[in-house]
C-alpha cells in the first residue's frame, strides 16, 4: 500500500512537473517569436524593454500565478501574509495547502475501514493548516506591535521635545524600537527618503498595519501637518489612551480565556472518550464505522462539533 501511494505521487508530480515545464517552454519560444518579427521590421530597431518597477507576482509558476490571478481572495491571502511578516508567495501558500489535504486524503481514503466522509475531513482540516498557521502568525505579530507602540510614542515625543523635527524622531525610532515595529518605521521613513509626502507614507503604513492605534498616530500627525498645534501633547495623551485601552483588552482576554477553554475541553472530550472506548472494548464502537448508519451519526457528531466549537468562540470573542 505505501509503495502504491508512492508510486501515485511521483507519477502525479512528474506529470504536473513536465506539463509547467512544457508550457513555460512554449511561452518562451513565442515570446522569442515575437521579438524575431518586431526586429525584422523595416525602421524598428526592437529594444527589450527593462522594468524599474517592482512586478508583484501570486506565484513564480507562470501558468498557477495565472490561475491565481483571476481568484479575488487571493489578493487578502496575499495582505495576510504582509501583516503576518512573512516572505511566502500566495502560490507557496495554496501549493502547500494542495499538497498537504491531497496527500492526508490520499492516505486515508486508501486506508480499509476508513469512511470516506473522514477522509475527506481530515484532509480539509490538513489542507487549512498552513493557512491557520499564517494567521495566528498575523495575530501575534499584530498583538505585538500593539504592545510596542505607546512605548515609541513616548520616544518620539520625548525626541521632538528636545527639538527634533519629525523626520529625525522617525529615524530614532527605527534604531531604538524593538521589533517588529522597526522594520514597519523603517519601510515608513524610506518610502519618505524616497520624495513620498508624509502623508502618503503614513497612510501606507496604516495599510501594513491595521490597527487603531496606528490609524490614531496617523491621524494625529496629518492634522497637526494640515492645523499645526503642539504635535508632543497629543502623542502623550495618545500613548496614555493606548496603554489604557491595552490593560483593558488583557483583562477581557482573561475573562475569556475561560470560555475559550471551556470549549476546546468540549470539543476534544468526546474524541478523546471514543479513542478510549475504541482501545479498552474496539467491539463496542465497530458498528459505528461498518454500518452506513453508523457513520451517518459519526459524520453528524463531528459537524456539530465543529459547529460548537466555532459557536463558542464566537459567543467569548469579546472585542474592546
Amino acid at each position: 500500500m505505501t509503495l502504491t501511494l508512492m508510486a501515485f505521487f511521483a507519477a502525479t508530480f512528474g506529470m504536473v512537473a513536465a506539463g509547467v515545464i512544457a508550457y513555460r517552454f512554449v511561452i518562451e519560444r513565442r515570446e522569442l517569436a515575437g521579438a524575431e518579427r518586431h526586429s525584422s521590421s523595416p525602421g524598428v530597431d526592437w529594444v527589450e524593454p527593462a522594468s524599474l518597477l517592482k512586478t508583484d507576482s501570486f506565484s513564480t509558476i507562470s501558468l498557477w500565478d495565472k490561475i491565481l490571478a483571476k481568484v479575488d481572495y487571493v489578493e487578502i491571502m496575499k495582505v495576510q501574509l504582509a501583516e503576518a511578516g512573512l516572505n511566502w508567495s500566495v502560490g507557496r501558500l495554496t501549493l502547500m495547502m494542495l499538497v498537504l489535504g491531497s496527500l492526508v486524503f490520499g492516505v486515508l481514503a486508501n486506508w480499509n475501514g476508513v469512511p470516506w466522509f473522514f477522509a475527506v475531513g481530515l484532509g480539509l482540516l490538513a489542507g487549512s493548516l498552513p493557512y491557520m498557521y499564517v494567521l495566528r502568525l498575523r495575530r501575534r505579530r499584530m498583538l505585538k506591535i500593539e504592545t510596542q507602540f505607546p512605548d515609541a510614542l513616548d520616544t518620539l515625543a520625548r525626541a521632538m521635545r528636545a527639538g527634533h523635527p519629525l523626520a529625525a524622531g522617525m529615524q530614532m525610532l527605527v534604531l531604538e524600537a524593538p521589533q517588529p515595529l522597526a522594520g514597519e518605521l523603517r519601510v515608513t521613513v524610506k518610502e519618505r527618503s524616497l520624495g513620498l509626502p508624509w502623508d502618503t507614507a503614513l497612510d501606507n503604513l496604516a495599510k501594513r498595519v491595521p490597527l487603531v492605534e496606528i490609524t490614531s498616530f496617523v491621524a494625529a500627525v496629518k492634522m497637526q501637518n494640515r492645523t499645526g498645534g503642539k504635535l508632543t501633547e497629543v502623542l502623550g495623551r495618545l500613548s496614555d489612551t493606548m496603554r489604557e485601552a491595552s490593560a483593558l483588552k488583557g483583562e477581557v482576554r482573561a475573562i475569556a480565556a475561560h470560555g475559550r477553554m471551556t470549549g476546546a475541553v468540549l470539543t476534544i472530550l468526546p474524541v478523546g472518550i471514543a479513542a478510549v472506548m475504541a482501545v479498552v472494548n474496539p467491539d463496542y464502537l465497530i458498528l459505528l464505522w461498518t454500518e452506513p448508519t453508523g457513520q451517518l451519526m459519526i459524520a453528524g457528531a463531528a459537524a456539530c462539533l465543529v459547529l460548537a466549537h466555532f459557536v463558542i468562540r464566537k459567543m467569548v470573542d469579546i472585542r474592546v
